[in-house]
């Protein structure tokens, strides 16, 4: 089973970029997206519903669209499809959509930005919380989870270029590792690239084009899975040959054959 999850910043944007020449290129199983932008009904075009995939959209119900929404592509149809979370910011802004197969779900998430000089810091503070007590619940569930997405928290300092300057900064701080580390650590979540890959200096996101040339960035993005997962983990990479947005494609190979 081969996974791609990509923050593409806005589907049609990444599109142009040629986001959808290199995915189809790549014999994925299933495709998250986050953060797409778009609403459901500009999404008909068989451009964005390529025709070897079943396509799932949740743009949440804020009019805002400018930031937002995820999606899931399989070539599998799933046994269900559930979208959000139950809780207010991640069902508004459409942060949530989940797959479920014979014994593993797959998830698009995408965690809400945050900035440390002001509110919205709060907001993603909150959603960290729920989203936490969340997934406590789904452990007593007898399956596999597979969670593909922006995280927004470089976990550890070999994630960011030059930590120590960002100690303050929304994505880095110690409550937020501290919030990764619960996840990895008493609810057994696997970072599944870091399976493959544990060197540093590996990122998924740059603030700009200079920052990129520079190697100069942030890893936002992960598949974290299940503790039954991690023996399963074959392969795995990021994808900097293209830039489709500012963020990078994960790609995860797993052995696993999913089925309905």
């Amino acid at each position: 089973m081969r996974i791609i999850s990509f923050n593409c910043e806005g589907i049609k944007s990444a599109t142009e970029n040629g986001f959808f020449d290199w995915a189809l290129a790549q014999d994925a199983d299933v495709i998250c997206l986050q953060d797409i932008r778009a609403s459901e009904s500009e999404l008909a075009d068989p451009i964005y519903t390529p025709d070897e995939y079943f396509s799932y959209f949740f743009d949440g119900y804020d009019p805002d669209k400018e930031k937002g929404g995820v999606a899931l592509y399989s070539r599998v149809p799933p046994k269900a499809i559930i979208t959000g979370l139950g809780f207010p910011v991640a069902d508004s802004q459409g942060l949530c959509i989940q797959a479920d197969f014979d014994k593993i779900s797959i998830t698009s998430l995408l965690v809400p930005e945050g900035n440390a000089d002001d509110d919205s810091q709060n907001v993603k503070f909150k959603f960290m919380e729920d989203y936490l007590h969340y997934l406590d619940k789904q452990q007593r569930k007898r399956r596999e989870f597979l969670i593909c997405g922006t995280w927004q928290v470089a976990h550890r300092k070999m994630d960011v270029a030059n930590w120590r300057d960002f100690q303050f900064t929304s994505g880095f701080l110690p409550p937020e590792q501290a919030w990764m580390d619960e996840i990895t650590g008493s609810l057994g979540y696997v970072d599944t690239y870091r399976e493959v890959d544990r060197e540093s200096g590996k990122f998924t996101w740059w603030e700009n084009d200079m920052l990129r040339s520079k190697d100069m960035g942030w890893r936002l993005d992960y598949q974290m899975a299940t503790g039954g997962m991690r023996h399963r983990v074959l392969n795995g990479g990021i994808y900097t040959g293209e830039t489709f947005s500012r963020h990078a494609p994960v790609i995860m190979d797993y052995e696993w054959e999913l089925s309905f």
